[in-house]
C-alpha cells in the first residue's frame, strides 16, 4: 500500500512538470504588451521624458524579463543621467540574455570608462572585435571612448575657513 501511495505522487510529478514546459514559450518570442511598452518607451525618451520611458521600461521588463531590448534602453537612460554603475549592470542583464550583443557591449565598456574600469572597458572592446571579425561601428566608437579616457574627477573644494583673520596693522 505504500508503494502505490509513493508511485501515484510520482506520476503526479511527472504529469506537472511536463504539462509545465509544454506550455512555456521558446526565448525568441517574447510577450506584446512588453513589446508595445519598450516602443511607448522610445517615444517618451525621444521627446525627452527620461522618466516616464524609466517607467515604461521597467514595466516592460516586468512584463517579460527576457526583453533584451528593455534592459538596453534603461542602460543608456542611465547613462545620459551620469549613472554608469547602474547603466553597467543594465547592459550586464541584456548581456545575460544575449552574450553577443554588439550594443550592450560596447555601451557597458563606454559606462565602464565613466567609471574608470579602463581594463573592464577594453576586454569588452576585445569582444567585440572578436564578435566582428570586420571593422564595426560599435568597435571604432568604444575604441575612441576608450582613447578619450575617464571623465575628470570633480575636485573637492575647500572647506571654509572660518578663523580670525589677522588685525589690519595701522
Amino acid at each position: 500500500m505504500r508503494f502505490t501511495t509513493i508511485s501515484v505522487a510520482a506520476a503526479l510529478l511527472v504529469l506537472t512538470v511536463s504539462t509545465s514546459l509544454s506550455a512555456q514559450r521558446p526565448d525568441s518570442q517574447l510577450e506584446p504588451r512588453s513589446v508595445e511598452l519598450v516602443r511607448q518607451a522610445r517615444s517618451a525618451q525621444a521627446a525627452g521624458n527620461l522618466g516616464g520611458a524609466n517607467d515604461l521600461l521597467e514595466s516592460a521588463v516586468a512584463v517579460d524579463p527576457r526583453n533584451r531590448e528593455a534592459f538596453v534602453l534603461l542602460a543608456d537612460i542611465a547613462r545620459v543621467q551620469n549613472l554608469p554603475g547602474k547603466a553597467i549592470r543594465f547592459y550586464g542583464e541584456a548581456l545575460k540574455l544575449d552574450p553577443n550583443d554588439v550594443t550592450a557591449l560596447r555601451g557597458q565598456g563606454e559606462a565602464m570608462v565613466g567609471k574608470g574600469a579602463m581594463t573592464r572597458a577594453k576586454d569588452n572592446l576585445a569582444k567585440i572585435k572578436t564578435i566582428c571579425k570586420t571593422g564595426c561601428a560599435d568597435a571604432t566608437t568604444l575604441a575612441a571612448t576608450i582613447a578619450k579616457g575617464p571623465p575628470p574627477t570633480p575636485t573637492p573644494v575647500a572647506a571654509n575657513d572660518n578663523t580670525p583673520k589677522e588685525a589690519a596693522k595701522p
